[in-house]
């Protein structure tokens, strides 16, 4: 879950390599360090703690003056966040250089090897095993470009690496296997990073890697080779929509902030093209070839779970399409799979790179089961490797923290259960209308409603920051947000939440509720708002404080009562959801958290 960027052009490298490592902290934020050439030599700097740090250390340091650089921002795995296992990692006679992302699960045995052959190690990391690995591998293979690639077929695990030698001082050296890394293509310069908003302000020319490919970059020129056999690839280059207004704060206090308030055009645009009100017509072309699913596996993590959990309901009721919600990290180690006709598989990721979504996934595929993904990003592993792929259109989402892209995937969920109901003729054209009615009336619902929910969140921050404790409840549509709720309110402020389904609140945790353990409640009006209602009276009757969202009347007796906009049946969802991370933001921000980069997180888990 690390960041890595690599640059060979005509600008100083160092501050393009500190403005991508700056576009790539969400990604983790332990330590980090730089690496660039000089004739014949190659330098680094390192420091522990956030890229700050790192700046620090740079601006006492004579002016840099190199065009060839690296850089590495870190998610500790192995080794403790200190400057000792910050990346860059040198061999022991400074000739090579590495940055990594992912990780080397056979690193013990090949350290062990590289002891008995002399080597010395500075680090706790797996990563240094590879910079030691690739200089004891020339000892036999002069040949740099040769002896990366073989020391890369002895390394099990994930990587995308990015290679320096002070043999070739012009030359980015660059692989991949189960991690993303990108190449941004510009003119008289090359990028190679983890992300594409790293370069955006240079190019958006891009060139995506598979598995098992290497790369060869300077200023004037990219290879892609087979890291098999070192033949040639033909890659195709693609152009990104994206521009660096998506990528930047635009005024607000926190790329959360901003992601929150951008909903409402994520609505509007997970819709255009696939949605048309006037008809009542739902197309979704990249469906159009796939099997109507018989029965439906929507397989996720954290945030991406707790849509397809939301969306597994729709899928149920308007498309009469039995479906599961699962947790990626516990399906991919099933022993026993159901074996349904028509079964199909659906992951969702908001990177296309989760670890265990991708892994879940290939398991599936290798069942020879149709598989669906729905991810944000273009040219990304879920993205590629699926079977059918629908992009969920967000834009760039910066923030640590997950709040539009749960949005937009929930857009998708609803459009895709419309579909299947139409094509397997369970849904009249009147109800695909008035569903449609309903969705095409959100974004404005939201531009209108966001600043005072905001200032609502605001106050009710101020009142509950001090508890350290919190449960949400919910039934129903409400279930997941409460899930969501919760997770949202510990990534950003620390304090421990647990999401419930409501009704499950009388077979133990009620058994916590006190004065000092408040209450975050999901009551929408519809058939289950009664069993949410005497919920609420158990806990109110036990001296708990409850904090009561509800898109209708007072769902009951309350310390605090909370109206968003009237919307019905499960797509109360879209309005409850940023009322949600509202609440969340407002107390991380008044405790004086970190909120775009919460302690210990990182925003694409790339790992298991």
């Amino acid at each position: 879950m690390c960041g890595i960027i690599g640059y060979v052009g005509h600008r100083p490298a160092t501050p393009v390599v500190m403005e991508g490592l700056r576009r790539l902290e969400y990604r983790g934020y332990d330590s980090a360090g730089v690496a660039w050439m000089t004739p014949g030599k190659i330098n680094i700097a390192r420091a522990s703690g956030k890229l700050r740090a790192l700046e620090e250390k740079l601006s006492r340091m004579p002016a840099i003056t190199s065009t060839c650089a690296m850089g590495h921002t870190r998610w500790a795995t192995h080794g403790e966040p200190a400057e000792r296992n910050a990346h860059p990692h040198l061999s022991n006679d400074s000739s090579l250089a590495v940055v990594h992302n992912g990780i080397i699960e056979n690193y013990r045995e090949l350290k062990k090897f590289l002891l008995e052959k002399g080597h010395q190690f500075y680090s706790d990391t797996d990563t240094e095993v590879l910079v030691h690995l690739i200089a004891e591998r020339r000892k036999t293979e002069p040949d740099l470009l040769r002896a990366f690639a073989a020391a890369l077929s002895e390394a099990k695990g994930a990587y995308a690496v990015c290679l320096l030698s002070a043999d070739h001082p012009d030359t980015v050296y660059a692989a991949r296997m189960s991690a993303p890394l990108i190449v941004g293509l510009g003119t008289g310069e090359n990028f190679i990073a983890s992300d594409i908003p790293a370069f955006l302000p240079y190019t958006r020319e891009v060139m995506f890697l598979e598995d098992g490919e290497i790369v060869r970059a300077t200023a004037s020129s990219c290879e892609a080779m087979s890291l098999r056999d070192l033949k040639p690839l033909p890659k195709e280059k693609h152009t990104i929509q994206w521009n660096l207004q998506d990528a930047q704060k635009d005024g607000y206090k926190h790329f959360m902030l901003k992601e929150i308030f951008e909903q409402p055009r994520v609505i509007k645009d997970g819709m255009t093209g696939r949605a048309d009100g006037e008809t009542g017509d739902v197309k979704i072309p990249e469906l159009d070839n796939a099997p109507i699913p018989g029965r439906i596996h929507i397989v996720a993590c954290g945030t991406s779970y707790h849509a397809g959990l939301w969306g597994k309901a729709l899928i149920e009721n308007l498309a009469d399409i039995p479906a599961e919600a699962e947790i990626a990290s516990e399906f991919r180690y099933k022993n026993k799979f159901l074996r349904d006709p028509g079964e199909v598989a659906l992951f969702i990721s908001q990177s296309g790179e989760t670890a265990d979504t991708l892994a879940a996934l290939r398991i599936m595929k290798q069942r020879g089961v149709p598989t669906i993904g729905v991810c944000n990003v273009v040219g990304s592993s879920i993205a590629r490797e699926a079977d059918y792929t629908i992009f969920t259109q967000a834009g760039p989402e910066i923030s640590v923290a997950s709040t539009k892209a749960m949005t937009s995937q929930m857009i998708c969920l609803a459009l895709m259960a419309l579909y299947w109901g139409k094509r397997k003729r369970t849904l009249e054209r009147n109800r695909i209308r008035e569903t449609l009615d309903i969705l095409f009336s959100l974004p404005a619902a939201l531009d209108d409603n966001l600043p005072e929910m905001r200032k609502r969140a605001n106050e009710l921050a101020k009142k509950y920051a001090a508890f350290r404790n919190f449960f949400y409840l919910g039934r129903g549509v409400g279930y997941p947000l409460a899930l969501e709720g919760a997770l949202k309110l510990k990534e950003l402020s620390y304090i421990h939440a647990e999401g419930y389904a409501a009704g499950e609140m009388k077979h133990g945790p009620i058994a916590l509720i006190d004065p000092e353990f408040p209450t975050f409640a999901m009551a929408f009006q519809d058939d289950l708002l009664e069993k949410v209602k005497s919920n609420i009276e158990e806990v109110v009757s036990r001296g708990g404080k409850v904090i009561v969202l509800s898109n209708g009347a007072p769902a009951a007796k309350a310390a605090d009562a909370w109206l968003i906009p009237p919307v019905d049946g499960a797509f109360a969802a879209f309005m409850a959801l940023p009322a949600l991370q509202l609440f969340s933001y407002e107390v991380a921000d008044y405790l004086g958290k970190d909120v775009d980069q919460p302690r210990n997180l990182a925003k694409s888990v790339t790992v298991e």
